[in-house]
């Protein structure tokens, strides 16, 4: 089975590697799905991929990348993807993507959640960016 793992990934921290991690072992081909997020404003989802293929294990030849602007349910569609992996840290993550879930289950794709690792629960995409724009000051 295909699965996608979507998100902004602005930047693509070590939680969101070990997601792709445990999904490459779980599923025959994993799509990290760089996608367009309207409430931020990152780079051009071009360069987000190329920055996600650099951390990538060069062995984990089922893992690959791409960029998307439209529903992640319609690349799944148009793409043969079985199923939508999502990572939660925590009851909020968890409230916000059963609603997401919800609506690409009602498109006909389900989602599997992967619980964060306790070590990298605390790590979000926000959080590393305030930090690097707080160490360039």
């Amino acid at each position: 089975m295909r699965a996608v793992y979507p998100g902004s990934f602005d930047p693509f921290t070590p939680g969101h590697l070990n997601v792709v991690s445990r999904a490459h072992v779980l599923f025959d081909d994993v799509v990290v799905l760089v996608a367009v997020n309207s409430m931020k404003h990152p780079g051009s989802e071009e360069e987000r991929a190329a920055a996600v293929r650099a951390v990538l294990p060069p062995e984990w030849t089922s893992v690959t990348v791409a960029a998307w602007s439209g529903l992640t349910a319609t690349y799944c569609r148009l793409r043969d993807v079985g199923v939508i992996v999502r990572g939660v840290r925590n009851t909020t993550d968890l409230r916000a993507e059963y609603q997401l879930a919800a609506m690409n289950q009602s498109l006909g794709v389900p989602t599997v959640f992967l619980p964060a690792q306790p070590e990298l629960a605390a790590v979000s995409s926000t959080a590393v960016r305030t930090l690097a724009a707080w160490r360039a000051e």
